[in-house]
């Protein structure tokens, strides 16, 4: 569904900080982007939605698949009400009235924003932005999600609820890609992981394969991976 093949990227010629960053997401696959703060994860999300300024290499999406990006920090228009952001995706996306607008009152409800409609989002707080951004993603229906950082903001139901649709997503067969710093969520949601430092890609696989790379037992947690390995990296510098 997606391939990524990215020979260096960065915000200015001075400034590359990716390195041969390769990977691949399958359909009904959710890949998780693991990394230090500053590891490169935000910058390798932007490199597959084309906002980097310097860029050498190749993004492969399938044709005529149907592309989401849900950022860490919301972006909002200050002059839309909630309902209107979401007749503006619609309109982008090209949905019919008839699959987007019941869509859009389920995850409303579900999120509980469904009394927020006429509302500026403008003036929500950084949870119900999330969740405003959240709806507006998942209301298409897409088949590619890449998503950086979703759960920071939101309250616990809010989180159980973005998991779950998280996985019927997955069911349905599209492929997510998810930066995230909450490794025991990570850890029970994800089929694969992606563990980036400096720029480079430290460690990929299952959660098997990534304990077996870091000499961990069978029970033990993917923050105890991830920790082992970055001091392994630490101490080989």
């Amino acid at each position: 569904m997606l391939t990524v093949n990215i020979n260096s990227a960065g915000y200015d010629k001075k400034n590359i900080y990716l390195k041969n960053i390769k990977f691949k997401i399958n359909k009904g696959e959710i890949v998780g982007l693991i990394g230090a703060n500053g590891a490169g994860k935000s910058t390798t999300i932007k490199s597959i939605i084309g906002t980097i300024n310097e860029f050498d290499g190749t993004i492969e999406i399938q044709t005529n698949l149907r592309f989401s990006y849900i950022p860490e920090e919301p972006i909002i228009y200050e002059n839309l009400t909630l309902w209107e952001h979401l007749s503006l995706a619609s309109s982008s996306y090209q949905l019919k009235d008839c699959v987007w607008i019941p869509k859009a009152n389920e995850l409303l409800q579900l999120f509980k924003l469904d009394d927020k409609k006429d509302a500026f989002p403008v003036n929500f707080s950084k949870g119900m932005k999330q969740k405003t951004l959240i709806v507006l993603s998942f209301m298409t229906q897409s088949d590619i999600y890449i998503i950086d950082e979703p759960f920071i903001g939101l309250d616990p139901i809010a989180t159980k609820n973005l998991i779950s649709l998280l996985i019927l997503e997955k069911n349905r067969g599209a492929s997510i890609l998810m930066s995230t710093h909450v490794l025991d969520t990570a850890e029970k949601l994800c089929d694969r992981f992606i563990l980036l430092s400096n720029g480079q890609i430290l460690c990929e696989g299952t959660l098997s394969k990534v304990r077996n790379l870091s000499g961990q037992s069978k029970d033990s947690s993917l923050l105890d991976c991830f920790n082992y390995l970055l001091e392994g990296e630490s101490n080989n510098e």
